[in-house]
């Protein structure tokens, strides 16, 4: 069975990636934490032995392949989050693949077994979701298109998940351990090869 890893960036431009962050240390210790995240997502993508697409939003597409340089890029469509992520399943399901995963690129504590454990739950379940400590979720993954995931959601609300899970009540929908993305200061503190990045 064909199995696709959707991911989605934004490409690394000074003063767009990393905005509540930059809040508090400014646009360039920002970036700087981006771009960290960019290639540990890199390195654990190398590892994996599903197809990986990246798509990516912002400007300067180019900049974003020096951090996926094996990778394929397509540009995300839609007006919104939602249905920027329903766009990209759809155009997996029409490739033909028929369990995609998504997953964004905030996540430091991204590792290959995890994704690996996402696609094995694929196996005997419809969904598979990684929850997120801030009430959202880090990875979603489908075996078939159910629109309603996507719609009349707060998008960067700790009400996603919650209502998320209640589109799926239908469906058997295994869920991975709570992570932590990385958005605010906050969640930079976790991690000291960050915090590093902010006082070098």
């Amino acid at each position: 069975m064909k199995s696709l890893l959707l991911v989605f960036a934004k490409t690394p431009v000074l003063g767009t990636v990393k905005t509540r962050l930059a809040t508090t240390v400014g646009a360039e210790k920002a970036l700087s934490v981006y771009t960290q995240l960019l290639r540990k997502t890199n390195t654990i993508l190398e590892e994996l032995a599903q197809e990986v697409i990246v798509f990516y939003s912002g400007a300067e597409a180019s900049t974003l392949q020096d951090y996926f340089p094996t990778f394929k890029l397509n540009a995300q469509k839609g007006t919104d989050l939602g249905e920027r992520m329903q766009q990209a399943f759809q155009w997996g399901f029409s490739q033909g693949y028929k369990n995609l995963i998504l997953i964004g690129t905030d996540l430091w504590e991204i590792e290959t077994p995890l994704i690996s454990l996402a696609f094995k739950q694929l196996q005997t379940h419809d969904c598979v979701i990684g929850p997120s400590t801030d009430g959202g979720y880090y990875l979603l993954g489908k075996k078939e298109n159910i629109p309603a995931v996507f719609q009349n959601k707060a998008w960067s609300t700790a009400s996603v998940l919650t209502n998320t899970l209640a589109d799926l009540q239908d469906h058997q929908v295994a869920l991975l351990p709570e992570k932590t993305d990385i958005d605010t200061y906050k969640e930079v503190e976790l991690y000291p090869e960050l915090v590093h990045l902010i006082y070098r």
